[in-house]
């Protein structure tokens, strides 16, 4: 991959997106990972402003720390990046005491795992209202267009994509050009929507190398009888995911109406 080249296509990308759009500047959520730091970066380098919003809820320290470490050294570097602090652990605390009581169940935690992600996606899209900025989203290809795996209307409610097109591997790769801080780097990929430090690994039970290969290993239209051993774990295991989140990478299905029947 031409990586400073693919970087200067996604800056140029962003920038006359918005200009066309008549937007002043772009919001994204800072997570202390690695697809928000290389994403606030691209945003950074257009010139336009980029709102750096950091919104823990209980979140580990690490997060924290490396997001803050991420924010200052953007704002170091480019005069129209500026960051807010919004701390949305009360807020979510409320909400969980608004709700009726339910036993505790893996269905539970993962429905508060998502509501955590709706929070943060409301209150981008409050600062990008004010200030007349674009939500920039963080997701890779993986991800988005794999397995799915983000919040519907969470992390996956923005405006624009610029990194959707890259495989992790490329946004790792980003990230060494744009200067991300080497402590995100190395970090272990995470969505940081738990109480704990699971690593997304953790969640889907395959590295993101491997999925990269099964999503290329399914477009040529491999299936799971091809591969045996851990291969055959891995590919099960993305098409597993892919089948069961299209609904998030799908269009809404629309039920249509014959025309005979509003005549």
């Amino acid at each position: 991959m031409q990586t400073e080249k693919v970087i200067d296509h996604i800056v140029n990308w962003l920038k006359n997106y918005a200009i066309n759009a008549n937007i002043n500047g772009f919001v994204v959520g800072i997570s202390g990972g690695i697809d928000s730091a290389v994403t606030s970066a691209l945003c950074a380098r257009t010139g336009l402003r980029t709102l750096c919003v950091e919104m823990p809820i209980h979140q580990p320290p690490a997060h924290v720390t490396r997001g803050k470490e991420h924010i200052a050294k953007l704002k170091k570097q480019f005069a129209n990046v500026s960051d807010v602090n919004t701390d949305l652990t009360e807020t979510f605390e409320v909400f969980k005491a608004a709700l009726p009581e339910i036993s505790a169940s893996p269905e539970l935690q993962l429905s508060l795992a998502n509501t955590r992600a709706r929070l943060r996606m409301s209150t981008l899209y409050y600062f990008a209202g004010i200030h007349k900025y674009l939500v920039a989203g963080t997701g890779n290809k993986v991800e988005d267009f794999g397995v799915g795996f983000y919040t519907k209307y969470g992390d996956g409610g923005v405006d624009l994509s610029p990194i959707a097109d890259l495989m992790k591997s490329e946004v790792y790769a980003l990230a060494k050009v744009l200067g991300v801080p080497e402590s995100i780097q190395v970090a272990k990929p995470t969505d940081g929507l738990w109480q704990d430090d699971r690593s997304d690994e953790d969640q889907i039970g395959a590295s993101y190398d491997e999925l990269e290969w099964a999503m290329k290993e399914d477009k040529k239209g491999s299936t799971a009888s091809d591969f045996d051993g851990r291969k055959k774990t891995v590919f099960e295991i993305y098409k597993r995911y892919n089948n069961a989140n299209k609904h998030k990478m799908e269009a809404i299905p629309v039920c249509e109406i014959p025309m005979n029947l509003k005549e």
